[in-house]
């Protein structure tokens, strides 16, 4: 689990109560028609907006923010790669094939398993730049659905404002239909509020990250495999995965390999 998605969520939901409990308003919040707006309007133009293909994506995604899957480490693809220059330069390509049973990552196994059987250099390349390409479109999509839900939950907030301020006008000589009105008015647009900033805008920007992560991952493991097929000795292999690390990362590259 992610904890610091369920500490976010945790705290904000802990502090959004507390003052609501400290104004004395808890119960006041809770409308079941503001809801039902918020929601199914939230619902119905996501609908609208996305196809099923993308849409069955979302509750994997949603689990993904807080259960995030493994991923190595860019350090760790770094020394895996490295090791397989290594070893082309010792054994030559052929001598990769004894590690694919070692390597758990898909992206660089289907790369390194290419290499092995031969493929040209330029398949190979074009295979890595299109998975790259792909995994960040599809990233993309869901990513801009919980956007999408963060754009219009406000929007359906305002909404039943402006239909509860009609309400207050109509029965502004009836005081205690005028009080339903106005609280219908004001709690819709805490509702799309909250639903925007507290959970789908977040959930989004968790999501890009995860992503960027798995990508900068995969452009490691395309430059590795670019250097072994180059032929390039592995301290140049080395140098050119540096890149990828954080400058506190390289230092301590650094130091453990000087």
């Amino acid at each position: 689990m992610d904890l610091m998605t369920l500490l976010g969520f945790i705290l904000g939901g802990v502090a959004v109560y507390l003052v609501m409990w400290r104004g004395e308003i808890v119960y006041l919040l809770f409308n079941l028609d503001a809801l039902i707006l918020v929601l199914g309007g939230t619902l119905a133009s996501t609908l609208i907006a996305f196809p099923f293909a993308t849409l069955k994506e979302i509750p994997k995604a949603f689990r993904l923010a807080f259960f995030p899957r493994h991923r190595e480490s860019a350090v760790h693809m770094m020394e895996i790669l490295v090791t397989l220059s290594e070893k082309s330069k010792r054994s030559g390509i052929s001598g990769l094939s004894e590690e694919l049973k070692n390597i758990k990552n898909r992206f660089l196994k289907h790369s390194l398993k290419m290499l092995i059987d031969g493929f040209e250099s330029e398949i190979i390349r074009e295979y890595m730049e299109k998975e790259i390409i792909y995994l960040q479109q599809r990233h993309q999509k869901v990513a801009s659905v919980f956007r999408m839900m963060a754009t219009v939950a406000p929007i359906f907030g305002l909404l039943g404002t402006l239909i509860g301020v009609v309400q207050v006008l109509r029965n502004i000589t009836d005081p205690v239909k005028m009080g339903s009105s106005m609280a219908v008015a004001v709690v819709t647009t805490f509702y799309g509020i909250f639903l925007a900033n507290f959970f789908c805008l977040p959930v989004a920007v968790k999501l890009s990250e995860y992503s960027e992560d798995e990508i900068i991952n995969m452009q490691l493991v395309s430059e590795g495999i670019n250097s072994i097929l180059n032929g390039d000795v592995p301290l140049i292999t080395e140098k050119k995965l540096e890149a990828f690390l954080s400058a506190k990362l390289r230092e301590k590259e650094t130091a453990k390999t000087g």
